[in-house]
């Protein structure tokens, strides 16, 4: 094995004493993300927090204001549940952030063991569950495919099993039907959706909207008996809802006057939706009352909306930031008043700067960028970082990031860039990277850099492209070829050598990425090669570098190392972070060391430490 040069991690970034507290504090802030409670039992609740120092999940009793920390494994956990009673809870035990595991279920209160969530399954990459009170439907995907079983007297039994992707989508509240999202046709990106019967397996109703159209099951009807779906369908090139009800096999797509897209959840009676709209990378709420069709815009502070639901008591719990505000819990209740939910006891976060919006005529068209400039900064021109978001269906959005305002305290500006690929702009802007990926997103990328240089904005000599996953991807690719824009790059755990990356990868995304290319490698091996980060390794000039999850099983180590090895033959200019994790980390700590270290490195390459 080669031995790479060691990244720095400095012991601090500011000489300022509160400087150096204030960054630091936004990371070590105590968080939670909304809870979830149990539907029979809504005193009982779920949530995960950073409390600890590490993402853990966390039993909350509303009755006694009593909190529990449920998990507390080394690098974290993130996927839970309550059952609908409130009585078990139920989380996914990997290894070291690996991502392959079992579902595990212990009491509510604790007290009692952990065992097997569902005995008669195997282990495998989580494909949804849904635990209901006498059933329960489970999902796995291994390097043979997606099985589902649910449970009948007490034992696991094989529902659905198929070579291509597929997962749990909802399970009905009589517990009689199950949706299935799959991808047979071939495409997981754009998957379709199947109902059984929980008894016998049987097929009970089928939806597919063809080539390009995906379909995702959000909730069925939270009335018992009820076989209404709520679906997400981009019919008409952007996600919209439309209500299925399964057992007539008959639909009602819900048309609203918004721009944007929109996802929903129920309200308790069923009769009407909390939707959710997204539109230029802010969010906003409405209730939609089913019956008479109005929409009601409900009053929360600007910014972006992570997640919201409606209690059984019609209170709406959201969670909730923006690009200067840090995350919060909040509960707008039926008076129209809104107040804090969960705000767990610590020092805040500090704020930050504001998000401007840019849009830059690019290639394929608009390109919608969020500009942040560091306090008390003049016009520019600025050493400027350009983050790529990972994903790459995903989408930067005006929400609190204590990563941006790091960079912003360093005196750097930032630069979101929501290339073709992002979600939130549309059907079409989605899929414009389908055939081509990777290079095309790069053409927006160089279309922002050119008009944050030609506007004053940024120093054309101190440009650092950065991002992670797939935005680590883009920024191994956009150093390769553009050599020319680059001071520095950030790429956090990568795609670097696609090929190798497609034969270790997890089997979901080998599907996604036969979906988004086309094939295979092995079908078309030219196109991997010419949206390969590792093609292009002897291009690269600017300086590197590359952080890696020792267990990452999106972006393997293999891969990566593979790109290493290169720069190391040709004496490139390269630092390497490795950590025993996954795709990313779920410790506190270990997130402040990789910062520490990607801030200092861009610093010394861009002289301004």
């Amino acid at each position: 094995m080669t031995d790479h040069p060691v990244a720095k991690v400095p012991e601090r970034l500011f000489d300022d004493p509160a400087a150096e507290a204030r960054w630091r504090t936004r990371f070590t802030a105590p968080r939670t993300s909304l809870p979830d409670w149990a539907r029979d039992a809504p005193d009982h609740s779920l949530y995960i927090s950073n409390t600890s120092g590490v993402w853990e999940i966390y039993a909350w009793d509303r009755a006694t204001d009593s909190h529990r920390q449920v998990t507390d494994r080394p690098n974290g956990t993130y996927h839970g549940l309550v059952s609908p009673d409130g009585k078990t809870i139920w989380w996914f035990a990997d290894t070291d952030g690996d991502e392959f595991g079992r579902w595990v279920v212990e009491p509510f209160h604790g007290g009692g063991e952990r065992g097997d969530g569902l005995s008669g399954t195997h282990a495998g990459y989580p494909a949804g569950i849904e635990v209901g009170l006498r059933h329960v439907a489970l999902g796995v995907s291994t390097d043979d495919g997606s099985t589902i079983w649910v449970s009948r007297d007490g034992r696991a039994e094989v529902i659905y099993q198929h070579e291509q992707d597929a997962g749990v989508g909802a399970l009905s509240r009589d517990e009689t039907l199950l949706a299935i999202s799959h991808s047979e046709h071939g495409d997981s990106r754009h998957p379709a959706l199947r109902v059984v019967r929980v008894a016998d397996g049987g097929t009970v109703a089928e939806k597919w909207d063809g080539p390009g159209k995906g379909l995702d099951a959000l909730e069925f009807s939270p009335v018992s008996g009820d076989s209404r779906l709520l679906v997400l369908h981009e019919r008409r090139g952007r996600e919209e809802l439309l209500l299925w009800d399964v057992a007539a096999d008959t639909e009602t797509e819900i048309q609203l006057d918004l721009p944007g897209e929109v996802s929903a959840t129920w309200y308790p009676d069923g009769e009407a939706l909390l939707v959710v709209h997204t539109h230029w990378a802010r969010s906003a709420l409405y209730r939609y009352d089913l019956d008479g069709g109005e929409l009601v815009a409900l009053e929360i502070p600007p910014g972006t909306v992570g997640s919201a639901s409606v209690r059984p008591d019609g209170v709406i719990e959201y969670s909730w930031s923006s690009a200067e505000q840090p995350p919060v819990v909040r509960a707008l209740l039926p008076d129209g008043s809104d107040r804090v939910l969960l705000e767990p006891a610590g020092e805040r976060a500090a704020p930050s700067q504001p998000l401007t919006d840019a849009f830059v005529v690019s290639r394929g068209g608009d390109v919608h960028a969020l500009v942040a400039r560091p306090e008390g900064a003049g016009e520019g021109p600025l050493p400027t970082v350009f983050c790529l978001h990972g994903g790459p269906h995903a989408a930067d959005e005006d929400r609190f990031s204590a990563y941006r305002a790091v960079w912003l305290d360093a005196g750097f500006a930032v630069v979101h860039v929501n290339y073709r690929g992002s979600t939130g702009y549309g059907s079409a802007w989605r899929d414009a990277i389908e055939g081509r990926p990777g290079l095309t997103e790069l053409e927006d990328v160089a279309a922002v850099h050119d008009w944050a240089v030609r506007t004053g904005l940024a120093d054309p000599v101190r440009c650092v492209v950065a991002g992670a996953s797939w935005g680590g991807y883009l920024t191994l690719l956009a150093l390769g070829t553009q050599p020319e824009r680059w001071a520095a790059g950030v790429a956090g755990v990568p795609v670097a050598d696609y090929v190798a990356a497609y034969a270790d990868e997890m089997e979901p995304l080998r599907a996604y990425d036969r979906a988004l290319f086309g094939g295979s490698p092995d079908d078309l091996p030219d196109l991997y090669r010419e949206c390969s980060p590792m093609t292009y390794v002897d291009a690269v000039q600017a300086p590197l570098l590359l952080l890696a999850g020792e267990n990452d099983p999106r972006c393997p180590i293999r891969q990566i190392e593979n790109y290493l090895d290169r720069l190391a033959e040709r004496g490139a200019g390269y630092e390497v972070y490795r950590y025993d994790a996954g795709h990313g980390s779920l410790v506190v700590a270990e997130t402040i060391r990789q910062t520490l270290a990607e801030v200092d490195f861009a610093r010394r390459v861009v002289t301004l430490s």
